[in-house]
């Protein structure tokens, strides 16, 4: 991000970016285009601190036959949870707060590269992206496109869009499918038996399920025993294992 003013911004993430997201004061400056529900971006004000966030209201949702009404905000932000949990991968930071239009998700804007995308970054980062599909499996992720992949000014590639998880029916459509049927690194199999049990008992849990049904809660945890169990990432599914458009 670029400077504006006298504030100080952030090129990235902050170390106290969750705190300005949930307190600071909410301003949308637009709807992002392209966006099938009400996506605005917003700046967020705290004191001397500004940072540029996208704003998802639930009120702007458009329904979904396979989700419940006025869930998919909450879904955004037991991602991030749920990849602050693992260590990765990198999610924005995000919160559930009130806003302008009413309770939605508010996450940590990336000033990302937009000629980059999986389709691009595969070619010489694959290896990149072994978390990123370990991670679809676990939140079930029905809409992982090119275009969720986000490459910074620093070179980290930010995972974005996740309103469409943690289904309880087996719902992953994705482009990442490289990686079918190859075995699942070890320390990311530690990683999803550490997951599982966190999501069983304790804090995480906790904050799931202030964010998600039970069933839903438990059937991740239970993706996440799945996978490191079995050891090998799944082949495509029947039905539409991609997602459309897939950038």
């Amino acid at each position: 991000m670029s400077d504006r003013g006298d504030d100080e911004r952030a090129s990235g993430p902050l170390d106290d970016a969750l705190g300005i997201l949930a307190e600071g004061d909410l301003q949308p400056l637009g709807l992002m285009p392209g966006a099938s529900n009400y996506t605005f971006l917003s700046e967020v004000c705290r004191e001397d601190r500004s940072v540029l966030a996208i704003y998802k209201p639930r009120a702007g949702e458009a329904p979904l036959w396979d989700f419940p009404e006025g869930t998919l905000c909450r879904r955004e932000v037991a991602a991030y949870a749920l990849a602050s949990e693992l260590g990765w991968p990198l999610v924005p930071p995000t919160v559930l707060r009130d806003g302008p239009h009413g309770e939605g998700s508010v996450q940590l804007f990336v000033d990302a590269d937009l000629e980059q995308h999986f389709f691009t970054l595969r070619r010489t980062r694959l290896a990149d992206f072994l978390q990123v599909a370990a991670f679809d499996v676990v939140v079930n992720n029905a809409d992982r496109k090119a275009g969720h992949c986000l490459l910074d000014g620093d070179g980290r590639v930010w995972l974005v869009d996740h309103g469409v998880c943690f289904h309880v029916m087996p719902k992953l459509r994705t482009v990442i499918w490289e990686f079918a049927g190859d075995r699942v690194p070890a320390p990311i199999r530690d990683d999803l038996r550490a997951l599982a049990g966190s999501l069983r008992a304790g804090s995480l849990r906790r904050t799931m399920l202030e964010l998600l049904d039970r069933p839903e809660v438990d059937a991740t945890a239970d993706r996440a025993e799945r996978l490191a169990s079995k050891g090998r990432f799944p082949e495509p599914g029947s039905g539409r294992p991609y997602p459309w458009p897939p950038i």
